[in-house]
């Protein structure tokens, strides 16, 4: 499902996910920069929204989750290596889940952190949507 989005196909990700835990790295190119020579929050926002969405989505069997609100807070610019962000889950019940997550650069320091909520969608999960 992760990797044949469009989108994942541009920016080449990878991903690990385990129960309540997910993980992506993304490299990080020029092409992904704003004016001032480093990369532009959007991949901050990507980075983060996709480890918490899918570390929740990993404890759902059989929907899709949705990304209901996302706060974000970017703490060092980074131009070069990769970012890697790790999401988990923090709260659970029938209706919403609230994760987080962490961005870090290829040296181990936070360059962003962030904390969303989800909510289980009508959206079966199936080939049509990527699931395998």
């Amino acid at each position: 499902m992760y990797a044949s989005a469009p989108t994942n196909k541009y920016h080449a990700p990878t991903m690990r996910v385990s129960e309540g835990r997910a993980e992506v790295t993304i490299p990080v190119r020029p092409d992904f920069f704003h004016a001032f020579g480093a990369a532009h929050g959007y991949l901050y926002f990507k980075a983060l929204d996709d480890a918490a969405f899918f570390a929740v989505n990993s404890l759902l069997d059989d929907v899709l989750a949705l990304t209901v609100s996302f706060n974000l807070y970017l703490t060092r610019p980074i131009s070069e290596g990769e970012m890697r962000a790790i999401g988990r889950v923090i709260h659970r019940s029938r209706r919403f889940f609230i994760a987080e997550a962490e961005v870090v650069d290829s040296a181990g320091r936070e360059i962003a952190r962030g904390s969303g909520t989800f909510m289980p969608s009508t959206i079966p999960l199936s080939p049509e949507v990527g699931y395998e």
